[in-house]
């Protein structure tokens, strides 16, 4: 998997699974043209303003983007495209000192994505598989794996992990039902 030659050794990971009922060619599509900012539920809503709380308070907040589609390499600072198996995998990424109230992102070129290691920041790699499940269906998964380049850099994420771990779940379900439903009304 792409995900492994990006982040093969992790400080924290979630997975999530969702059987779609589509087939595979239908649900990676889906999955490539996500655009982020269509995954929308309550409480994603709330954690993302409580996020940018920050940087609105500092003078520093940005006009959101238009669109943030995973398959067109995100188009957020700090984020990027790390490869893709055409019908099969997507994974994307971003180096950051995330655990800040204010996020700090760096752009990192995709050749020196996984061999980064300047203390004092963190890397998210994330995926989109997909995998046949029986005749008709498909099961889609979604990775999210982060490592940090120094052990302060490791104490103050784990901490934010810990508060964070149950927002970034919800997210990633709510991430699927979203692909899943893209997927479905496609056919």
């Amino acid at each position: 998997m792409l995900i492994e030659s990006a982040v093969p050794a992790f400080d924290a990971d979630l997975i999530e699974h969702l059987v779609v009922h589509a087939d595979p060619r239908a649900t990676y599509q889906a999955a490539r043209d996500l655009d982020l900012l269509s995954v929308r539920t309550p409480l994603t809503t709330v954690s993302m303003w409580v996020r940018e709380l920050p940087a609105r308070w500092s003078g520093r907040a940005v006009p959101p983007p238009q669109r943030l589609v995973v398959g067109e390499g995100v188009g957020l600072p700090g984020w990027l495209l790390l490869g893709e198996i055409p019908g099969r995998e997507i994974a994307f990424g971003a180096v950051g000192k995330f655990w800040r109230p204010d996020i700090e992102w760096r752009d990192v070129p995709q050749a020196d994505f996984a061999g980064f290691a300047e203390p004092g920041w963190g890397k998210i790699a994330a995926n989109f598989t997909v995998t046949a499940y029986g005749e008709h269906a498909s099961l889609l998964g979604y990775e999210v794996r982060t490592v940090t380049t120094d052990p302060v850099s490791r104490r103050r994420f784990l901490r934010y992990w810990w508060l964070i771990r149950p927002f970034v779940a919800h997210i990633m379900r709510a991430t699927l039902r979203t692909i899943a439903k893209d997927a479905e009304t496609r056919g």
